[in-house]
C-alpha cells in the first residue's frame, strides 16, 4: 500500500505542476512561487489533488490553491485559528474557521509571513491530532 500513496503524491504533484503551466501568464508563475515556499516552509508537506485544485497536507489540509481570472487564491481551512501579524488574509475573513489570500496581478506577499502562516497551519494541524 505503501507505493500507491507514493503514486498518488506523485501524480498530484504532476497535476498541479500542469495546472502551473497551464495557466502559463503571472498566475501560473504566482501559484508556482507560492508552491515553492510551502516546500520551504515545511519540507514534509504533501501535495494532493482534490476537488480539481492543488491541496497542500501535513497531519491536515494547510492550504488549497485556485486561480481565479483577476485572483490566485490560497484558502487555508483553518486560517482563523492562526495569529496573522503581517495580515496576509484578505479574503473569506467572515468565516468563522477558514481564511484566504487573493493575490492579484503584480502583488508580492510577504514571503516570511506566508511561510509562518504554513509553518503555523502544520503546527495547529498536530495539535489537533494529539488530543485524545
Amino acid at each position: 500500500m505503501e507505493p500507491s500513496g507514493a503514486n498518488q503524491g506523485q501524480a498530484a504533484a504532476e497535476l498541479i505542476s500542469q495546472r502551473i503551466a497551464e495557466l502559463g501568464d503571472w498566475r501560473g508563475e504566482t501559484l508556482g512561487k507560492m508552491r515553492q515556499l510551502i516546500h520551504d516552509a515545511d519540507p514534509d508537506v504533501v501535495e494532493e489533488w482534490k476537488w480539481g485544485v492543488p491541496v497542500w497536507s501535513h497531519g491536515g489540509i494547510l492550504c488549497t490553491g485556485e486561480a481565479y481570472k483577476n485572483a490566485v487564491k490560497l484558502t487555508f481551512p483553518r486560517g482563523a485559528s492562526l495569529d496573522d501579524p503581517a495580515r496576509l488574509f484578505n479574503a473569506s475573513l467572515e468565516g468563522k474557521v477558514r481564511r484566504a489570500i487573493d493575490i492579484h496581478e503584480g502583488e508580492d506577499v510577504d514571503a516570511a509571513a506566508f511561510q509562518a502562516l504554513v509553518r503555523q497551519a502544520v503546527a495547529l494541524n498536530g495539535a489537533g491530532k494529539s488530543k485524545p
